[in-house]
């Protein structure tokens, strides 16, 4: 059996999840579910982002320690995950002694000519958690919080990054180090033909209030955030604590699959993997990158304080509901409007008068006609929509399943199976009613990626020795 590895990236806990992160989960499990449908062990990483300084202001502003912050807020982003119906293997919190265990392991392994101290000043935005040149400032601020980066001054560890100029361009250009969408990896690109610069990769522990993995070998020093984060892709699976797992997950995997956001490419695409050269680690094959979410076209964001709070939207939709918006009305790579009404369209024409209404009208007709379950098959994929994975077009895909659902509509409404009751001929009815069932279990299984709970109840209410109406799948909304 071939393995495959998908992965989150891990959020900050400094303040509750937003519909953002929902967006990330929900893809990810897509794309690990899909695997699994077609045979694959797949292990899904999502988790926490504990170390931050950001982390430490905010727990500050609170009256807490970090800890408690940290404990209190992973608890909800896990929360969330379960709320989705996240199908993860591991949950990652970067505060653990095992991740501190393998980012430590991880410091060590990289080779020491790629690790340098030296002294440094520079403009520090601190919702970022990195330097910046001026050149890449808009207006003198951030580009991503719209803030005055700071001026920090002090000695670090940098992480040779210009020696791997070369090899990184090669990498993505030969496409063994796959970016998605295309406008991502030209982006990409282009950042490395700038001229890669040297990173730093620890942060003074006084300045950091002693919170953060320390540096192998110097107290003085903790790890840069974006050198510890990054390592959980490793520590997730095993790696200093489960060799076994890791081996098995990332070292001997067939897939390994990074989910991200666009504003976070440069350390996946280019820091990340450089890294793993360094320490003669396997490199992620394909990182998939995702679009913001906006509210009235600004991003969406804890600082920007318009965070769409996505748990109020599970409990009043179902999380399948919102799983499927956030799909099917967020084209794959770019940026999308969160909007309530758009859900709710979406919500009655699609799920309530669409497989909704399949599902109840064929189970009401093999009530009337005591009509039996239908033996299983295998699952027979259109190749749309296994090329629409491919290229993680989540909206993509679903058309093409919705294409299924509104033909075997159509195909039900010809046929008028409710007259041929009427006349008392439901023997007639059963060569179609046969075909019709075939068909909506085809349609659930290849649905079981994007809406499983959805697939679960379908499949299990054709299954029974007499199929009867259940409740609907999706009420519709008035």
């Amino acid at each position: 059996m071939k393995t495959a590895y998908v992965s989150t990236s891990i959020p900050y806990v400094n303040a509750r999840p937003h519909v953002g992160f929902a967006l990330e989960l929900v893809q990810a499990d897509v794309i690990a579910r899909w695997r699994r449908l077609q045979g694959d062990d797949a292990f899904l990483l999502t988790g926490t982002d504990e170390n931050a300084f950001k982390n430490v202001k905010a727990a500050e502003s609170e009256g807490l320690t970090p800890r408690q912050l940290c404990d209190r807020n992973a608890a909800v982003f896990q929360g969330l995950a379960d709320a989705l119906d996240i199908s993860y293997k591991s949950f990652i919190r970067s505060s653990s002694t095992e991740h501190f265990r393998g980012a430590s392991r991880f410091w060590t392994a990289c080779r020491k000519a790629d690790i340098v101290q030296k002294k440094y000043r520079g403009l520090y935005c601190v919702g970022c958690e990195d330097f910046y040149l001026k050149r890449d400032l808009t207006n003198g601020r951030c580009p991503v919080h719209g803030v005055e980066p700071e001026i920090v001054e002090e000695t670090n560890y940098f992480f040779r990054l210009s020696a791997y100029q070369k090899a990184l361009e090669t990498l993505i250009v030969s496409g063994r180090l796959r970016i998605l969408p295309e406008t991502r990896r030209n982006e990409a690109l282009g950042f490395i033909r700038l001229g890669l610069r040297d990173f730093s990769i620890s942060r003074n522990r006084e300045r950091s209030g002693g919170w953060g993995v320390p540096v192998p070998g110097d107290p003085t020093q903790v790890m840069y955030v974006w050198f510890d984060a990054l390592t959980n892709y490793l520590t997730g699976p095993g790696y200093g604590s489960n060799e076994g797992n890791f081996e098995r997950y990332w070292e001997n995997c067939s897939h390994r699959i990074h989910v991200i956001g666009k504003d976070i490419l440069k350390f996946h695409a280019i820091c990340w993997p450089a890294l793993l050269l360094s320490a003669g680690l396997p490199l992620p094959r394909t990182i998939f990158v995702h679009g913001h979410l906006t509210v009235e076209g600004r991003k969406i964001g804890k600082s920007q304080g318009n965070a769409v709070d996505p748990f109020p939207l599970i409990r009043r939709y179902g999380a399948d509901a919102l799983r499927y918006y956030l799909l099917r009305a967020v084209r794959s790579g770019e940026d999308g409007d969160v909007s309530e009404s758009r859900l709710r369209d979406l919500y009655n024409a699609d799920l309530a008068n669409g497989l909704g209404n399949l599902v109840r009208r064929l189970e009401a007709l093999c009530e009337r006609s005591g009509h039996g379950p239908v033996d299983s098959c295998d699952t027979r994929i259109p190749p749309d929509l296994s090329g629409a994975l491919d290229r993680s077009d989540f909206a993509g895909a679903l058309r093409t399943i919705w294409q299924q659902v509104g033909k075997l509509n159509r195909e039900i409404d010809a046929a008028r199976p409710w007259e041929r009751l009427k006349r008392e001929k439901a023997g007639r009815l059963s060569e179609h009613l046969t075909a019709w069932v075939g068909s909506v279990l085809e349609i659930s299984r290849v649905l079981r990626p994007f809406l499983p709970g959805t697939a679960n109840r379908i499949e299990t209410g054709f299954s029974k020795s007499r199929i009867q109406k259940s409740q609907p799948l999706f009420p519709r909304l008035t």
